[in-house]
């Protein structure tokens, strides 16, 4: 996986699906708590003023000379759990973003969150 530093500076760089088709523009990373990998991303997709975060799993992502390749498609991206593009991950949030992609979701021992933004 990439050290979530160097994911840091592609903020602002083309997210695209498998096929090369553009979901997005990577806006931040989350980190796995637990690891203190990278585990996701977030996408701003939308129109000039209204734009909106969508998360994407890192599991499989390449980076590509121009691009972040995750590898689910657009339209699962699309329609992945968002928040306002000045907004906060609620906790009570963090399982359905997992849930969207088929992800296990386990949170910590001490029932503490599975990710952070960095």
């Amino acid at each position: 996986m990439f050290p979530a530093e160097n994911l840091r500076d592609w903020r602002g760089q083309k997210v695209i699906d498998p096929d090369g088709d553009k979901i997005g523009e990577l806006e931040a990373v989350y980190v796995d708590t637990a690891t203190d990998e990278p585990s996701f991303v977030t996408v701003r997709v939308g129109f000039i003023g209204r734009h909106r975060l969508v998360f994407a799993p890192l599991t499989g992502a390449t980076v590509k000379p121009d691009a972040l390749r995750v590898q689910y498609a657009k339209q699962q991206v699309g329609d992945a759990p968002a928040i306002d593009v000045d907004g906060e991950l609620a906790a009570v949030d963090e399982p359905r973003i997992f849930a969207h992609y088929g992800l296990p979701y386990v949170p910590g021992a001490g029932g503490e969150r599975r990710l952070a933004r960095r």
